[in-house]
């Protein structure tokens, strides 16, 4: 096979990787409109509320090292088929849910959704690194978690339009229940309509797995899970990226779940249209001609908070062509703590727009500790990433523990927890880039 060949191979895979991403990141990002809903509907307390994004990200605590050794037997096409039918089951679960009014139906429901999400992370994260020279590994993660990005972009808009129609949990603000039940019938559609786009997300995949096959590299011999756990616990770098991913994904889950309520709250954006008056942030987020800004309108607002991930991830593929990554990780950690103290101390109108713009900065986190930990780990890329994607379940545990500062303290005083993740993330970022690398990320093989 001539190189011209195999580099076309090696392009078409990484397209069909790609879309994975924007699937998955479209999918994970309606849980913060939806936890905004669900504390209306179901008149919960913010840690109640939280509760919908524990259930969502604890799957990957349980499922990700089951599925690197599934995966290590199926091999990621294959792996990849299976994770998209468990993510069509969850949405089914969804509507089910959604239809009877049950709470505890829908943290099924984002159970089995993520169960299925976190398979599809576990194959596609590193196989979007290797197909391609080893030197290109951060620039390709990157690049596809853009497109990532861009699914958590329009995801929260078009879960705020659908969910928090006429939704208001100020206190002693009761919910309709025409409301109530404009939210459910919203939460319905907007999961049937993934169930469609994940079936015909399945039929594409389907039909690109030889080529993805073929594009990735060689298989290694299927290990077990009590094996490749074996094999993270011996790795000293393996162990600290999945600290240092558990506490990212804390952080950034804690901000977006929160954050319409956050900006919904009477002291930042509830009795104030400063927002409306931002070009593109007003447009979008739609005047209802009631002065002050109701959840809905602070819940399209949430969409960029991930649409500056989405330029910050787009920048940082440029960036990361021309600085090394990790002092480039270090830079973005300290200014997003930073940028959670302000809100902490100074509040305000303009702590909204802070709160807003710690997703420019969160952008180049998650494929950069990938990518850093897969180069210095000593235990194998498959077991590395299983134990980087159980670290994911820092979403669940790091919400819960906002939502209840949130509840005594007030929703400014929570961001006290991911600015606390973010300080110890800068430590991740200065001690790898005093560390050599143990070997580079594996390189495309084509058989």
């Amino acid at each position: 096979m001539t190189d011209r060949a195999e580099g076309r191979i090696v392009r078409t895979a990484f397209i069909a990787v790609t879309t994975l991403f924007f699937a998955w990141g479209f999918i994970t990002s309606l849980i913060d409109p939806l936890v905004a809903a669900v504390k209306g509907i179901f008149t919960l307390s913010n840690l109640q509320a939280q509760l919908s994004a524990s259930a969502f990200f604890i799957a990957y605590g349980f499922v990700s090292f089951p599925a690197a050794a599934l995966i290590s037997r199926l091999r990621a096409a294959r792996a990849i088929l299976l994770a998209l039918a468990m993510m069509i089951a969850g949405c089914l679960v969804m509507l089910v849910a959604a239809n009877l009014a049950e709470y505890m139906l829908v943290l099924l429901g984002l159970f089995v959704l993520a169960s299925g999400i976190t398979v599809l992370q576990v194959a596609a994260n590193p196989l979007a690194a290797n197909l391609g020279s080893p030197e290109g590994s951060h620039f390709r993660l990157t690049l596809s978690q853009t497109f990532n990005s861009f699914g958590t972009f329009i995801g929260p808009f078009i879960g705020a339009v659908l969910f928090l129609e006429g939704v208001e949990v100020a206190e002693g603000a009761a919910i309709t229940p025409e409301a109530r039940d404009a939210a459910l019938a919203g939460i319905d559609k907007a999961y049937f309509w993934i169930c469609g786009l994940l079936a015909l997300l399945l039929i594409f995949f389907f039909f690109s797995r030889k080529t993805v096959s073929r594009a990735a590299p060689a298989a290694p011999p299927a290990r077990g899970t009590t094996t490749m756990l074996r094999d993270t616990l011996s790795s000293r770098w393996a162990l600290f990226g999945a600290l240092a991913i558990f506490l990212y994904v804390g952080a950034e889950v804690a901000i977006g779940t929160q954050l319409a309520l956050f900006l919904n709250s009477g002291d930042i954006w509830g009795s104030s249209d400063a927002a409306f008056s931002v070009p593109f942030l007003g447009t979008a987020m739609g005047s209802d001609g009631v002065p002050g800004v109701s959840l809905q309108e602070a819940g399209k607002a949430v969409s960029f908070y991930w649409g500056g991930a989405m330029v910050g991830r787009a920048v940082g593929s440029v960036l990361l062509a021309r600085f090394r990554a990790a002092p480039l990780l270090f830079a973005f950690t300290a200014i997003a703590a930073l940028m959670c103290l302000y809100v902490v101390l100074v509040g305000g109108v303009g702590a909204g727009f802070v709160a807003l713009a710690i997703g420019l900065f969160n952008s180049i986190m998650f494929p950069v500790i990938f990518t850093l930990t897969l180069e210095r780990s000593s235990a194998s890329a498959e077991a590395t990433s299983g134990l980087l994607c159980t670290a994911i379940v820092g979403g669940a545990v790091v919400p819960p523990l906002a939502g209840t500062i949130a509840d005594g303290a007030g929703l400014a005083m929570a961001f006290l927890a991911p600015a606390a993740c973010y300080v110890m993330l800068c430590a991740f970022a200065f001690t790898a880039g005093r560390t050599n690398t143990v070997h580079k990320v594996e390189t495309t093989s084509l058989h």
